[in-house]
């Protein structure tokens, strides 16, 4: 009995072992767009990866014929939303500022709130449909489809800086 166990634990370790060898890339980039943390420098993001795999593991004999990468996608949405919801109060209710270290594409994304990042990741990046995002985070799908909207617009359309100043005339 013991050899049984012994075998199907190495089993699904190699299983597991692959699966993150080929999703962990895609993952890790899905995170550090969530986080908007530069590449180079991505704690938040390994963290936040770190725990959605082990979460995946933890459950990897119950996936039965599911696809680990949607549950993996699913636990980084999930634990992506929870911090954001504690960390800004409500998740989608503050726009933080980027941070000047913050450059590129990442500080246009830093421009996004956690919701719009959320939703434009899977919608976007991960090219999940409208419906499964609704359902994964508890929004009607028209919450989502303008969620999607309004991050598209703000990065196509970003802010300008202040206006200028006018120089005062005066009549001589």
């Amino acid at each position: 009995m013991r050899e049984r166990r012994a075998f199907q634990n190495a089993r699904r370790a190699r299983e597991f072992e692959a699966f993150v060898a080929g999703a962990a890339g895609r993952l890790l980039h899905a995170a550090t767009l969530l986080t908007a943390e530069p590449p180079n420098a991505n704690p938040r993001a390994r963290r936040l990866l770190t725990l959605a795999l082990a979460h995946t593991y933890a459950s990897w004999d119950r996936l039965r014929g599911e696809d680990p990468y949607d549950r993996a996608r699913q636990q980084l949405a999930v634990r992506f939303a929870r911090g954001a919801w504690h960390q800004y109060g409500a998740l989608g209710r503050s726009r933080p500022a980027p941070s000047p270290s913050v450059s590129g594409s990442v500080a246009v994304l830093a421009r996004l709130t956690p919701q719009e990042r959320l939703v434009l990741v899977l919608r976007m990046y991960e090219g999940v449909a409208e419906e499964q995002t609704a359902a994964l985070l508890g929004l009607p799908v028209e919450r989502v489809r303008a969620i999607c909207a309004r991050a598209m617009t703000t990065l196509l359309h970003p802010p300008r800086g202040p206006a200028p100043t006018m120089a005062k005339v005066v009549p001589s």
